[in-house]
């Protein structure tokens, strides 16, 4: 088990201001707390969003980055930490980078286009490619795919079923994939940077226009939609329009202006359960900024005439879209907030969280109890003295619902189940598992479940991903 402590001052100042302020506990922006991640990528699969990330590494001082990650939700408040499904030691030809990337599901395949530096010299696009949307991926060719030096890749298949590879900075680039999506036919075009189409920069003479990186292309009522980072630095995200895939574009405006402490930012627009939402990244964690940034999202309506409305960064995020149920098995990396927490894989497959001290928390949001819950299970690991589960409602000092006491299983991954009576717990709530024990570290939660009161129904949906037996 990894024995580091990540934002360790995030933790305690944010048990100190929930502790004083507990409204402060809605505040779930950005949606990843334990690790820093950038460049977020969505993409929704089998009633499921996934959002694949770039991961800064801690006290970053530039873009360092070795490894990407994966988070997935049902109701786009908790979200559960898939681990590293693919890093620089996936691409046996690069040796640095591991920037913006994209996925994109065909024929039951899921491509990963990402940047990165080849040895011995400057940036390609390469190709994962998995069965799974969380991985493992494999290098799909041994190669680069493209290779220009350019940056930023986004895949985008039309109605037609051709798919289209756009990427660039400083110049825009697309190819037409073939079929297979790890290839091409003919040449990379250049987009025409003009200022028509993506706005105009001033005080920058040799790049006139707005356009600077990250493009996301999409399709919404016969109009196709382009944002984009626009001019550096700091950037801010604007959207251009057109009649096709390939344009001719036209500039549309901003999208979100130039807020927060990072001076970069990365957009990427998804529609999910009947609502839009809109994601970025930020620096709004602490010790958070340029190289070291977190992943939000906010929820948007289009206007009446499909322009997109400004948008702002926000601390509170999206509203729940669906509700958790708490009577199937839950993956404990399932959060909409984190104190004091890392990840790390689990023995028995998957991921777990760990490093837990006394006092750090998880917090998943509109758990749907119906009439209410007799019991609680968790599945844990410690080889130490352990500690314990409080089961609280509605707050970290919220109201305790239940106890459950974890003991020494003889190893950090000697996983056993414990169970504690839960009594109060109804209707839909905010849940708060806080860890308490002694010092250093107590243990390690891989999943958990409750079980319904005699007599209540519980619901019948179960997660559609990482089955355990």
């Amino acid at each position: 088990m990894r024995r580091r402590r990540r934002l360790l001052a995030w933790a305690v100042g944010v048990v100190s201001v929930l502790a004083l302020f507990p409204d402060a506990a809605r505040a779930d922006n950005p949606v990843v707390q334990h690790i820093y991640t950038a460049d977020p990528a969505p993409m929704v699969h089998n009633g499921r969003m996934y959002v694949y990330t770039g991961r800064d590494e801690d006290g970053s001082t530039t873009f360092t980055m070795r490894e990407w990650r994966v988070f997935s939700s049902t109701d786009m408040v908790n979200w559960t930490d898939h681990g590293v499904p693919m890093n620089l030691g996936t691409f046996a030809w690069a040796d640095a980078n591991a920037w913006a990337g994209h996925t994109i599901e065909r024929n039951g395949k899921f491509y990963w286009y990402v940047p990165v530096r080849r040895r011995g010299g400057g940036m390609a696009i390469g190709v994962g490619v998995s069965d799974s949307p969380t991985g493992p991926f494999r290098d799909a060719i041994g190669r680069p795919l493209v290779e220009n030096g350019e940056i930023d890749p986004h895949a985008f298949i039309d109605d037609s079923g051709q798919a289209y590879l756009y990427w660039g900075n400083p110049n825009l680039w697309y190819v037409r994939l073939n079929a297979d999506m790890i290839s091409f036919s003919g040449s990379p075009t250049r987009i025409p940077l003009t200022t028509a189409g993506f706005g105009t920069r001033t005080g920058h003479p040799t790049r006139t226009t707005l356009y600077e990186e990250a493009p996301w292309v999409y399709k919404r009522d016969g109009l196709y939609y382009m944002i984009f980072a626009a001019q550096c630095c700091s950037e801010f995200i604007a959207y251009s329009t057109a009649p096709s895939p390939t344009g001719p574009w036209t500039y549309r405006g901003t999208v979100m202006p130039t807020q927060g402490s990072s001076f970069t930012n990365h957009p990427g627009i998804v529609d999910f359960k009947g609502g839009s939402y809109f994601f970025y990244h930020n620096g709004a964690l602490p010790g958070g900024g340029g190289y070291t940034r977190s992943v939000a999202i906010e929820k948007f309506t289009y206007n009446g005439d499909g322009t997109i409305p400004g948008l702002t960064m926000t601390s509170t995020g999206p509203p729940p879209a669906d509700s958790l149920n708490p009577y199937v098995r839950q993956e404990a990396e399932t959060i909409a907030w984190g104190s004091g927490i890392e990840t790390e894989p689990a023995s028995e497959g998957g991921v777990n969280i760990g490093s837990l001290q006394n006092g750090d928390y998880t917090k998943v949001r509109n758990v749907a109890f119906g009439a209410g819950a007799s019991s609680f299970t968790a599945r844990v690991a410690s080889a130490t003295a352990g500690g314990t589960i409080e089961v609280r409602l509605g707050g970290v000092t919220g109201t305790v619902v239940g106890r459950c006491a974890v003991p020494n299983t003889g190893g950090w991954q000697t996983w056993r189940s414990v169970t504690c009576p839960v009594s109060g717990a109804s209707g839909n709530q905010d849940v708060f598992l806080r860890y308490t024990g002694g010092s250093g570290y107590l243990f390690n939660v891989n999943w958990w479940q409750f079980s319904a009161a005699p007599g209540v129904v519980p619901d019948d949906r179960t997660p559609d991903f990482l089955p355990r037996g």
